[in-house]
């Protein structure tokens, strides 16, 4: 259904419906907008089956797309997974290829809670700006879910662990590839649900490897880089050797390309930090 861009009503629609026995996929255009339709999203669409006492669910999937790369400016262009995956009562998730994006789609169109998907404009090709080839992976035809709360290895390694997730899976990917000339063994771990957040995969690796690069385009503090480090120190403290953080600064997002391309991570900033690690 085309609908009045009225993020609050088309949204409070979707949790009514959901509500009413329906399945409804609602598309908040930029994850930016959620601050108009801050109540439906954080107090109806979230909370409802908890204050309900369980009477209600709410198998609601919201779609929104994430991420800067093509200088739409500080409104548009953030990815603010920190900001839903913080809240109890829904789940997120965060595909990087093909066919993460049809497997993690279908376990949240089945999933009875409301489930946050993020995907990030740069994997779909949008307008002037192609895609990498990484995420462009074989999708079945016949139906296949992922489940959440399953990371994803994407390249086996020895010596340092990169945790990451969306478009920054294939930031890193580039990175090993680059990392393995100079002799250093990279490990990929694709995180692909924050909420549930798969720290045993992330854990199992840097036992293996003794270091931790998180990745994440998302605003350094409170978020979800700090979020996969604290997990790991706290479940085995005595495996991290060395750790490093690559993430958005606290700034508003610029506009201007040079200026934008200077604050967003890329594959550079990754091979630094795990440089950075392996000294």
């Amino acid at each position: 259904m085309d609908v009045p861009i009225s993020e609050t009503s088309f949204i409070g629609a979707g949790v009514g419906a959901a509500q009413a026995g329906m399945r409804p996929i609602v598309e908040l255009m930029f994850a930016d907008f959620f601050g108009v339709c801050m109540d439906q999203i954080y107090n109806q669409m979230a909370k409802n089956t908890y204050m309900s006492g369980g009477a209600v669910n709410v198998p609601m999937v919201l779609m929104t797309a994430v991420g800067g790369g093509y200088n739409d400016a500080a409104q548009h262009s953030q990815t603010l997974y920190g900001t839903f995956a913080h809240l109890p009562g829904m789940k997120v998730v965060v595909p990087s290829t093909a066919h993460d994006a049809k497997g993690l789609m279908h376990a949240a169109v089945r999933d009875d809670d409301p489930v946050v998907y993020m995907f990030h404009k740069r994997l779909m090709g949008i307008g002037w700006m192609p895609a990498p080839e990484g995420p462009k992976t074989a999708v079945p035809d016949e139906p296949y879910t992922i489940p959440f709360g399953e990371a994803d290895v994407k390249r086996r390694g020895s010596d340092v662990t990169i945790a990451t997730l969306g478009l920054h899976v294939h930031r890193a990917l580039s990175a090993a590839d680059s990392l393995a000339e100079d002799g250093v063994d990279a490990e990929v771990v694709d995180l692909r649900t924050l909420v549930p957040l798969d720290t045993e995969t992330v854990l199992e690796s840097v036992r293996k490897t003794g270091r931790l690069v998180v990745v994440d385009e998302d605003y350094r503090s409170f978020g979800v880089t700090g979020e996969v480090i604290a997990g790991v120190a706290e479940s085995d403290l005595d495996a991290l050797e060395a750790v490093e953080r690559v993430a958005m600064p606290d700034v508003p997002i610029p506009y201007a390309r040079p200026l934008e391309e200077a604050v967003l991570p890329d594959s550079d900033d990754v091979e630094a930090a795990v440089g950075n690690v392996v000294e």
